[in-house]
């Protein structure tokens, strides 16, 4: 610890020159892009001296602890960020106005997970439909060291988010008769597709599928699947196929590595996104973002908030790290993002490390100091002192 104490007090005063001492590796979760129809998001510009102030929501269950680590780490890791949090009760309308406001100020939000149980107000003033949010990412890809099942994924998920049965229009009509809206339209389906597929380009990708019930809803997915479509004739050097979501669910957990890319409405991804994070470990491992125009906010992929092991110091904060590398990559911060994210992976995969949920004994604490051991044993600051 006494190592730590003056790596830290020297970094007060040592600018860290991190540059190519670091050593590099295959970025595991990606940057942001953005549809050809917009401009670029571009990170917003550094503040006081070169340093981001990024909005910090630490949510419901296991969220805020969580959040603590990632502070943590990232004031013993030099990383030139500085957290506006905000704190935002489940059941109060002026709170979650006040984190809109915030990210809107600073362009950039690492958050937790919320109860939506007991949200209020609806669905329709989340961040991501007032924010226009419209591209949730998941990158769900077998980690090192962890065993499951399916060996060799690496599946991108890109979830429209604006829209679909999560646009909060829902009404009783006669007592015991409800009606549910599921919004598809023309304009935010070619977003979305233009989007999946610009990404799958920049990344290397060979294939995009659709995912859709258009044998049912032929109206409705069958817009969703004419638009993806329509962009993927733009697209001849990616190879594009559609998969009905209930015949896609089987062939996740049968045969998860015939996929690729993957684009899908708003509720398809919410239930896509859970069975593929089951397939490589569960919901401790994977981290999320949501990307729109002006604004991003990273989180985990999936939707539950861990209520059940909150203050027990057992959640693997894997996910929640792997999110704020995410965070770092979007602000240009690549050399810091690939320093964490490599000693996360190291940790999982060489010290074996694993909290109970991947069957390990390691409490939260215990990996976050692990991760810290390894940033320092191999960090800029500690071979210069």
């Amino acid at each position: 610890m006494a190592a730590s104490s003056a790596v830290l007090s020297m970094s007060k005063i040592i600018k860290p020159i991190w540059g190519g001492r670091l050593a590099t590796t295959a970025k595991v979760f990606g940057a942001t892009v953005s549809s050809r129809r917009e401009k670029s998001t571009v990170p917003p510009p550094a503040k006081y001296g070169g340093r981001h102030t990024v909005t910090l929501i630490p949510g419901d269950g296991i969220g805020p602890e969580l959040l603590n680590h990632v502070r943590e780490l990232f004031r013993f890791s030099c990383v030139p960020v500085d957290f506006e949090v905000v704190n935002v009760c489940s059941a109060t309308e002026d709170d979650i106005n006040n984190a809109i406001t915030a990210i809107r100020r600073n362009g950039v939000a690492l958050k937790g997970r919320r109860n939506t149980l007991t949200m209020f107000p609806p669905v329709s003033l989340s961040p991501s439909t007032t924010l226009d949010l419209y591209a949730n990412v998941m990158h769900c890809k077998s980690l090192p060291g962890v065993q499951t099942r399916h060996n060799n994924i690496d599946i991108m998920i890109i979830r429209e988010n604006t829209e679909g049965e999560y646009s909060s229009l829902e009404h009783e009509s006669v007592s015991g008769v409800v009606e549910c809206l599921k919004i598809i339209t023309r304009t935010n389906s070619l977003r979305i597709a233009e989007y999946a597929f610009k990404l799958a380009r920049e990344k290397g990708r060979k294939r995009v599928t659709a995912v859709h019930k258009a044998n049912i809803m032929k109206l409705g997915d069958g817009l969703f699947l004419q638009c993806c479509r329509e962009v993927a004739a733009g697209y001849p050097d990616i190879a594009f196929d559609a998969m009905i979501v209930d015949n896609t669910t089987m062939q996740l957990v049968s045969k998860p590595q015939q996929f690729d890319v993957m684009v899908m409405p708003n509720l398809y991804g919410n239930v896509v996104s859970n069975v593929c994070a089951g397939l490589v470990g569960g919901p401790g491992l994977v981290p999320g973002a949501n990307y729109g125009r002006d604004y991003a906010v990273f989180e985990t992929a999936t939707r539950n908030t861990g209520k059940s092991i909150a203050d027990r110091n057992i959640a693997n904060p894997t996910a929640m790290l792997l999110a704020s590398c995410m965070m770092l990559d979007h602000l240009k911060l690549h050399d810091y993002a690939t320093m964490i994210r490599n000693a996360v992976l190291t940790t999982m995969n060489e010290t074996q490390l694993h909290t109970a949920d991947i069957g390990g004994q390691g409490t939260t604490s215990e990996v976050v100091q692990a991760i810290m051991r390894n940033i320092q044993s191999k960090g800029p600051l500690t071979s210069e002192l």
